[in-house]
């Protein structure tokens, strides 16, 4: 009968793309062009950690040699840069009620991580029991008025014909927002945060997030959830934030001077700057940043939550320049910050 009532709506109002408009194939958010255009991750990643320099057995060199996670493998369908950012930061930060109906961001969200699990099964050779989504805090939920991860959780479970299982996985800790923090502060902020309400013998399962960064939040839930009984635990994402090159790395690069650093060009900032040592602030609230990759490209705007925490590169007396954990700069009035 679904997929009945699909033809027949197929029929009645043809599905168009996302993107340009243009005729889209059945069931596609996109149409080919379109859908070419996204910062997709490559096939040849490790299937653990989607890490590169993968070896024979299809892994990187460090989840080669057996390091300890509690995770079995971790899929994500794009880079979380340009326009894929772009879509998903549409979907995941949607306003309340009928004004924040959107779509096509959630055909697009839709797409995406069903492509995630379509390389996740391609990846492992056991299938899920389960699909459970990262939880948000009540508070935050409240906040958000959704959780981007699971209705992204309910059409991965509905495509692989499994149960949807929200209540498998709670917050029990209120956490800040992980942006800007370290792979350490990250592992520290969400350690113990998650709890499994029942036992959960020899489950197998599959997590699902909108994006992954370092993976902190995904192995705390997955540890979670083995604690519980689950014999394995996988995760399916949207999108991946993209390890910073070699160029980026602005805090590990040779200091000139006591306590500055030298910002180089892949700081997408124009023209270079000589940069305060990096200190965290955190945002006193929510508040709709503007982001302008290079001069003369389109200027982005982001939402962030109250208590997200941004990097702050240097302070004049009325603003600080920022960056967030994707690397993207902003001009930050110091009413906003609290150091």
């Amino acid at each position: 009968m679904p997929r009945l009532l699909g033809d027949l709506l197929d029929l009645l109002l043809p599905p168009v793309c996302a993107g340009c408009g243009s005729d889209a194939p059945a069931g596609r958010a996109f149409c080919p062009a379109c859908w070419a255009r996204l910062e997709r991750i490559p096939p040849n990643q490790c299937r653990v950690c989607q890490g590169s320099g993968t070896t024979l057995t299809g892994r990187c060199r460090r989840c080669d040699q057996g390091t300890r996670r509690a995770l079995d493998g971790c899929a994500a369908a794009v880079w979380f840069e340009g326009d894929s950012a772009r879509w998903v930061r549409r979907f995941k930060y949607a306003g309340r009620g009928l004004s924040g109906l959107d779509p096509a961001a959630e055909a697009v969200g839709a797409a995406l991580i069903l492509a995630a699990g379509h390389r996740l099964t391609g990846a492992l050779d056991w299938p899920p029991h389960a699909v459970v989504p990262v939880p948000a805090h009540p508070r935050r939920l409240r906040a958000r008025g959704f959780s981007a991860p699971a209705v992204l959780a309910r059409t991965l479970a509905g495509e692989l014909g499994v149960p949807f299982e929200p209540a498998w996985l709670r917050r029990v800790r209120h956490t800040p927002s992980q942006t800007g923090r370290g792979i350490g502060a990250r592992r520290r902020n969400v350690s113990g945060a998650f709890a499994a309400p029942h036992p959960l013998p020899r489950a197998r399962i599959w997590l699902v997030d909108d994006v992954v960064t370092t993976g902190a939040t995904l192995e705390e839930a997955a540890r979670c959830l083995r604690t519980a009984g689950a014999q394995r635990v996988a995760a399916a994402c949207a999108a991946r934030t993209p390890a910073p090159r070699r160029s980026e790395r602005v805090e590990a690069a040779a200091t000139p001077g006591p306590g500055r650093v030298e910002a180089t060009q892949a700081n997408r900032y124009n023209p270079a700057l000589l940069a305060e040592a990096p200190a965290m602030a955190t945002l006193k609230q929510a508040v709709t940043l503007k982001h302008q990759p290079n001069l003369g490209e389109e200027i982005e705007e982001i939402t962030f939550e109250a208590g997200s925490e941004l990097t702050v590169l240097k302070q004049w007396a009325d603003h600080a320049l920022c960056k967030n954990d994707s690397g993207q700069l902003f001009n930050v009035s110091k009413e906003l910050l609290d150091d």
